[in-house]
């Protein structure tokens, strides 16, 4: 796979945060970061969407009843 450069400024207690987490995972800088990316783009954002969407599901008449009325109800009845 081909690289790109990237260069990114941070204040110095992230940079070294990084570097120590990296260190503690035995990889590089670049590769902790290149991880951190990966998970936020993938499974696991994916999984914490599909999470958040099925405690919307499910807790939907809560909602409804303490802000007004709940968009796109799968019956199409308006509540009141």
């Amino acid at each position: 796979m081909a690289k790109t450069q990237l260069n990114v400024r941070v204040d110095e207690g992230t940079a070294r945060a990084a570097r120590e987490r990296a260190l503690a995972r035995g990889m590089s800088v670049n590769r902790y970061i290149e991880e951190l990316v990966r998970q936020d783009t993938g499974e696991a954002g994916r999984t914490f969407v599909d999470a958040a969407a099925d405690f919307m599901k499910q807790y939907e008449s809560v909602f409804a009843e303490e802000f007004g009325e709940a968009r796109g109800t799968d019956s199409g009845e308006a509540r009141s």
